[in-house]
């Protein structure tokens, strides 16, 4: 299965083209200006599932099943940690995502600064969503099924170049669409504003304080006094 290289070559060099060429479009292009109350309330509840559900994906499909049994975490244990923390990060990404959905459509000003490209990155995410509540609701907390030794040693095998196509193919079918939606949203990303998930403003942790000057004009103090009077003909 060539999917995730050639998906992972375009993320690459479409991001290096992208910041070569187009430094100024390098942006979220922010609509805070045209709406804010549901952006308030839909963006950080999003934005803060998301990276609930990353952190799940790593380790679930990064961290192999045998490291867990090595270190003595019982698998009923893990699969109800794994339930509770899956079904909040959905439900979170399900409301946050609805939204923002409705947002983007519904607001006359926000939907006129939607492009093209942001209508195909939001088709996608949806599917990747919707997919991933099913997965996690309908499928590993009913079936508990282990898809860490299907899916997650096929995601493994790529990092050794010898994708373990027989581990994926007998996955539920559902798994392998959410696996194509996800490296499908790779082609898209350097392409559209999800760009701006590598511009987080680091650097503020170690800038310089900002000098706030008074809008207040004020007569300049005589240098070296202090603002006192002096007497004339003494040296400063």
């Amino acid at each position: 299965m060539i999917l995730p290289y050639v998906a992972i070559a375009v993320f690459i060099v479409g991001h290096i083209w992208r910041w070569r060429y187009d430094q100024f479009g390098w942006t979220s292009r922010s609509t805070q200006l045209q709406e804010r109350r549901l952006l308030r309330w839909g963006a950080p509840l999003f934005h803060y599932a998301t990276f609930a559900a990353i952190a799940g994906h790593v380790m679930g499909i990064l961290i192999p099943k045998s490291f867990t049994d090595w270190l003595g975490i019982h698998e009923t244990w893990y699969q109800d940690f794994s339930a509770i923390g899956g079904s909040a990060a959905a439900i979170g990404v399900l409301i946050g995502g609805g939204v923002l959905l409705l947002r983007r459509t519904a607001v006359p000003r926000v939907r006129a600064t939607t492009s093209a490209v942001d209508y195909l990155t939001l088709i996608l995410l949806g599917i990747i969503v919707l997919l991933g509540i099913y997965l996690t609701l309908g499928i590993q907390n009913t079936s508990h099924y282990e898809y860490r030794n299907t899916v997650g040693v096929w995601f493994r095998s790529l990092f050794a170049m010898d994708p373990n196509v027989t581990a994926i193919a007998s996955a539920p079918l559902m798994y392998q669409v959410h696996a194509i939606a996800a490296w499908a949203i790779f082609f898209v990303w350097p392409f559209s504003r999800l760009v701006h998930a590598w511009s987080y403003p680091l650097w503020y942790l170690w800038r310089p304080y900002i000098v706030v000057r008074s809008r207040v004009a004020t007569r300049p103090k005589e240098p070296g006094t202090g603002g006192k009077w002096r007497k004339i003909g003494v040296p400063y």
